[in-house]
């Protein structure tokens, strides 16, 4: 009897512990929410224009979402060693972070920019090739790029910004923030757009637009904030660049290997993308794009997974208890499994927004949404569960697991399956990215056995590597 009671302590957490990291996780999770909510209200807007407009914007978001993948994952690596110098009490060694993720994500934003303006096409070429309307979809995405170009650097900063304060506890301010840049990204959509209240009707070019104000009326507040509240982390513009090379280039061989990781699935997944958009013309590009739109309304669980297992266990890991981190270890991931669990669910219930958001969707687009939003929810618990791992295995430094479970598993099993099911089935695009994803069951078996050697279970905040 006492064994099983210890081993399901082993297992499962205490109310109180969920507790406090669902009191971490909720607001993430409503800041995702409202950006995803921002995502849907855009492509309902767009969706009015018609399957081509609709599918112009997504690929051109398709092109930026990779690179949002590269600028979060630099922020990742920075994260790793805030939360750690949190959980120590250590001001400076959280301003050296802070530093880092401002210069890599601002330099990084600079070049990202000048290649959005100059010509993304053969790039936006490449996420359509084989589809029946490729040209008219590629011009349709190249504007709407060439004026978001210009939304990178103040992103940079609200992420660099937002990542650092959710990493010390502070989970309302980011919040605030993304709830005014949203409304104000929802308003102008609608005057650009459509040519409302007098300005002129620019439709795809209207939504890039909005975007560019609301991004930089986001940065803005974060400065603000930053300037008058000052957090542990606070650095003056002016000591930006004072930085211990040291701690800037351990940071930065962190961010290699997770860059690694991050950028194999993300690249990946950008070529799956490519291969099911050949399977027909617009209504296949605009249908499934507008399936993952849906499907970001329950994927808002794995920031918050992310946040609530950097805070905690960061913070232990941090102050040195390794007892302790090793058993906050199996509570996330439980509570991990069972919250996907929960969102799978609840993201079925989806469905129901279809022909209220898209209804200016052809038919066929509207039933590929329909079965690409119940195939993510079906994956749901797995995918909570696999964030948990990735989250653990980082806060600790250990960010060699993810480049062994991602790029050995999308190297040798996601790229040439997806290719003998492009060219050797005659499957639809749906049924494609539901196989392909059944990989993902060896990614989380391959963690679960890395995770166990304990290479994470480390408090970098007094180690060496800091």
């Amino acid at each position: 009897m006492k064994a099983s009671v210890f081993h399901k302590r082993e297992i499962l957490g205490s109310p109180s512990f969920y507790k406090k990291a669902l009191a971490l996780s909720l607001p993430v999770m409503a800041q995702s929410l409202i950006q995803s909510m921002v995502s849907l209200i855009d492509n309902f807007m767009v969706a009015g224009l018609g399957d081509i407009k609709m599918s112009g914007v997504n690929i051109a978001g398709q092109i930026n979402f990779v690179f949002l993948i590269f600028l979060s994952s630099l922020c990742i690596s920075g994260g790793i060693f805030m939360s750690q110098y949190n959980g120590a009490k250590d001001s400076e060694g959280m301003k050296q972070s802070f530093r880092f993720k401002i210069v890599v994500t601002v330099f990084f934003s600079a070049l990202y920019t000048i290649f959005c303006y100059v010509n993304p096409r053969p790039v936006l070429s490449f996420m359509v090739h084989g589809n029946t309307q490729s040209a008219e979809i590629v011009a349709e995405a190249a504007v709407y790029m060439r004026i978001a170009a210009f939304t990178w650097i103040p992103m940079a900063l609200s992420m660099s910004a937002g990542t650092s304060l959710r990493e010390i506890g502070k989970v309302r301010q980011p919040l605030v923030f993304s709830v005014i840049a949203t409304l104000i990204n929802t308003f102008f959509n609608w005057i650009f757009i459509y040519g409302n209240l007098g300005a002129p009707r620019l439709e795809a070019a209207g939504a890039a637009y909005a975007t560019i104000i609301a991004r930089s009326c986001e940065a803005l507040l974060f400065i603000l904030y930053l300037r008058t509240k000052q957090p542990p982390f606070y650095s003056r513009l002016c000591r930006i660049f004072k930085i211990r090379l040291s701690l800037f280039l351990s940071i930065l061989s962190k961010s290699g290997m997770i860059l690694a990781s991050d950028m194999s699935w993300i690249l990946t997944e950008s070529v799956v993308t490519a291969l099911y958009n050949s399977r027909g013309g617009a209504e296949i590009v605009s249908g499934m794009s507008a399936g993952f739109t849906i499907a970001n309304l329950f994927f808002i669980c794995f920031g918050g997974i992310h946040t609530s297992v950097t805070v905690i266990m960061g913070s232990t890991l941090g102050s040195g208890d390794l007892k302790k981190a090793r058993m906050q270890k199996n509570w996330l991931l439980s509570g991990s499994f069972v919250f996907g669990l929960f969102m799978g669910i609840t993201g079925s219930f989806t469905t129901f927004l279809i022909p209220l958001v898209f209804a200016n969707l052809s038919a066929e687009a509207q039933i590929v949404t329909r079965s690409m939003v119940l195939m993510n929810a079906a994956y749901m618990p797995l995918w909570a569960y696999l964030n948990g791992q990735f989250a653990v295995s980082r806060t600790g430094g250990d960010a060699l697991m993810g480049v062994i479970t991602d790029v050995t598993t999308n190297l040798f099993l996601v790229l040439p399956g997806m290719y003998v099911l492009t060219y050797y089935t005659a499957l639809g695009p749906v049924a494609m990215y539901g196989l392909i994803k059944t990989t993902d069951w060896i990614k989380t078996t391959i963690a679960a056995l890395w995770l166990k050697k304990e290479y994470w279970l480390k408090n970098l905040a007094q180690s060496g590597t800091a």
